[in-house]
C-alpha cells in the first residue's frame, strides 16, 4: 500500500494502521488504561521539554502523543506511530516527523501487545537512529504503571566471534528503570534533563 491510498481511507480505518515497508500492519487499540497512561508520560515529557528549552534556547524541543514517525529521510511507506515521543523542533507547522527529527519514542505495552510485535517495533526504531526509546509495562491488577524502563540505541555491536553476525544492524540497551519503590519517580538526564513524579502518572 502507498501513502496515497492510505490517505484515500476513512480516518476511523487509517489511524489503525502502520506501514512497514508498504505492508499494511494493523495496530490494536489497548484498553483505557493504554490511553491515558500513554497521555499522562507524554504531559510530563512536555513539561520537561518546555523547561529544558527555556534554560537552553539554543534547543527546542516538543513531546506529543500518537504521531506518525516516518522511519526513511524521504517517502511515506515505511512509519511507526508510537503512543508517546519527544522530537526536535520542526521548521514549520504541519511537518512530518521524520527519525532523524525524533530524540526519544515511548510504547505503553498493553495485553493485546505480543513480545514478538514489540521486538519487531523496537528493532525498526533502533534501525532508523532514533537514540532514546522507553518502555511502559502496566499493572497487572491495578490501573496503574508498574515499570518504565528507558533504552539508549547501541549502533555497534560488541565483539563477536568470526563469522558471527548481528541480527539486526542496531539495537537497544537497558539503561534505566524506574517503580513505584523509586520514591522520587523518573530521573533521567536524557536527551534533556527529566524528572516525572509518581504523582503526575497516576490514573
Amino acid at each position: 500500500m502507498t501513502w496515497e491510498e492510505l490517505e484515500q481511507l476513512p480516518e476511523e480505518i487509517a489511524e489503525q494502521i502502520e506501514l512497514w515497508d508498504g505492508r499494511v500492519v494493523w495496530v490494536r487499540r489497548g484498553p483505557a488504561e493504554h490511553q491515558t497512561f500513554s497521555n499522562l508520560l507524554w504531559s510530563g515529557l512536555r513539561r520537561c521539554a518546555r523547561e529544558a528549552s527555556t534554560h537552553q534556547p539554543e534547543h527546542c524541543w516538543r513531546a506529543t502523543t500518537e504521531t506518525n514517525v516516518f522511519l526513511r529521510p524521504t517517502g511515506k511507506s515505511d512509519f511507526l506511530t508510537p503512543d508517546f515521543l519527544v522530537h526536535r523542533c520542526l521548521e514549520s507547522p504541519y511537518q512530518e516527523v521524520r527519525a532523524t527529527d525524533a530524540v526519544l519514542v515511548g510504547e505503553v505495552l498493553s495485553p493485546s501487545n505480543t513480545s514478538s510485535d514489540m521486538e519487531a517495533k523496537k528493532s525498526r526504531y533502533a534501525n532508523a537512529g532514533i537514540p532514546w526509546y522507553w518502555e511502559v509495562s502496566l499493572a497487572e491488577e491495578a490501573s496503574a504503571i508498574a515499570r518504565v524502563r528507558a533504552f539508549g540505541l547501541q549502533a555497534e555491536p560488541g565483539e563477536l566471534p568470526a563469522g558471527v553476525h548481528p541480527l539486526w544492524t542496531a539495537n537497544y540497551l537497558a539503561i534505566g528503570e524506574w517503580t513505584h519503590a523509586d520514591a522520587d519517580g523518573i530521573e533521567f538526564d536524557h536527551p534533556f534533563p527529566i524528572h516525572i513524579p509518581w504523582d503526575e502518572l497516576e490514573f
